[in-house]
């Protein structure tokens, strides 16, 4: 069986290693100071460190935004996934339409001809409106906003700090010409060395400074480009932003629109009025639009108002007119005896007035801070 090893080249392989190693040595003789290091200008400078803020703060944006629109880190990491593995994501349902789901259910178990019923299938259907809004709020901000941004992050940045490793590496290679030039011109007037005269040394040293010179300096010209484009990508990062903030303010108007239909919807539903239980018999009451309610002991004394504006029901004010209660267009209000229920209930009270008994809403009473001086 043959076996296709591949190819090494022992030279170009040794020759990589020494050059590592002599910038590895490089390196940290600078870092001790033991060495002289060549300096970039302060125009480079700028650029790098410009380059520097711009790459970390891009990377906090984009992770900000993608907690914005999915919160659930799990659900990030596997969109992660399957961008990498280039599958489409799975489609998930929000916790919007979660609730949306649940109150249709639940309003077609109560029955969807009761108003609670009606009102929750309703409730419900809005909340999937808002379940799609946001599904296509957090698509639109993606291709926008932070895909734009992450490519750049991708890309761009990337590529520069590949070429920023390049010239490290080419700096270090340039101070160790010079620090062998330096040692050669120590060594002139002193014997040969390995056959190798002392001049002959200097000017194989000067020859690979002057290419590694060329080599840096050619390096340093590249990267110096790659970091000005940085300017024109922020200006491209900036129509991103503009877009990002359309597409937020079109996702919160539809939003808006979805609850206000919602609000109209529920507000021309027939609400139920409570039935009163007087002497036996059901009657139909409307209760007041503003009344203070409390709890109150054996044989209070308590007053019925209703407000002006509410609606009198029939029925409500032939009820109101059998416990002799007198109204105008102000207001409508009488003395009664109340007792609790026994057991006690939550809406009603027992109310009796003369011969007249029987059960009145909580809602249609206020207590009165001091007994009246009426003769019942």
């Amino acid at each position: 069986m043959n076996i296709n090893l591949p190819h090494f080249n022992m030279k170009n392989l040794v020759k990589e290693a020494g050059s590592t190693i002599s910038r590895v040595v490089q390196l940290t003789e600078e870092k001790l100071g033991t060495t002289e290091r060549t300096e970039y200008d302060l125009h480079f400078q700028n650029l790098a460190e410009r380059a520097d803020v711009t790459k970390a703060w891009t990377e906090k944006l984009v992770k900000d935004t993608e907690s914005v629109l999915i919160p659930n880190p799990q659900n990030r990491v596997e969109d992660y996934i399957f961008e990498k593995i280039d599958k489409s994501k799975p489609k998930r349902v929000s916790n919007l339409e979660h609730l949306a789901l649940d109150m249709i259910e639940a309003g077609g178990d109560f029955g969807q001809d009761l108003p609670y019923g009606q009102a929750l299938i309703k409730v419900g259907q809005a909340e999937q409106k808002l379940g799609q809004c946001e599904h296509d709020f957090i698509a639109t901000s993606g291709i926008c906003f932070t895909q734009p941004l992450r490519k750049f992050l991708e890309g761009e940045m990337k590529t520069i700090s590949k070429e920023r490793g390049i010239l490290d590496s080419k700096r270090l290679d340039l101070d160790a010409c010079k620090n062998r030039v330096k040692k050669a011109r120590s060594m002139l007037g002193q014997q040969s060395k390995d056959g190798i005269s002392p001049e002959a040394a200097l000017e194989q040293a000067e020859r690979d400074l002057r290419v590694a010179q060329a080599e840096f300096d050619r390096q340093s010209e590249i990267t110096k480009l790659l970091l000005d484009g940085i300017s024109t990508s922020q200006a491209s990062h900036l129509r991103h932003l503009h877009a990002f903030i359309q597409t937020q303010v079109r996702y919160y108007k539809q939003c808006g629109d979805v609850m206000e239909q919602l609000q109209r919807e529920l507000a021309k539903m027939q609400h139920p009025k409570p039935r009163l239980r007087i002497n036996s018999e059901d009657v139909d009451g409307g209760p007041p639009s503003s009344v203070s309610m409390h709890s109150c002991d054996s044989d209070s004394v308590v007053g019925v108002a209703l407000d002006s504006d509410t609606e009198i029901d029939k029925s409500l004010t032939n009820l109101l007119e059998d416990f002799n209660i007198e109204f105008d267009t102000t207001a409508i209000s009488t003395v009664i005896f109340v007792t609790e229920c026994s057991p006690v209930n939550e809406d009603y009270m027992y109310a009796k007035q003369g011969l007249m008994k029987g059960l009145v809403p909580r809602a249609f009473v206020e207590m009165l801070d001091e007994e009246p001086d009426v003769t019942l």
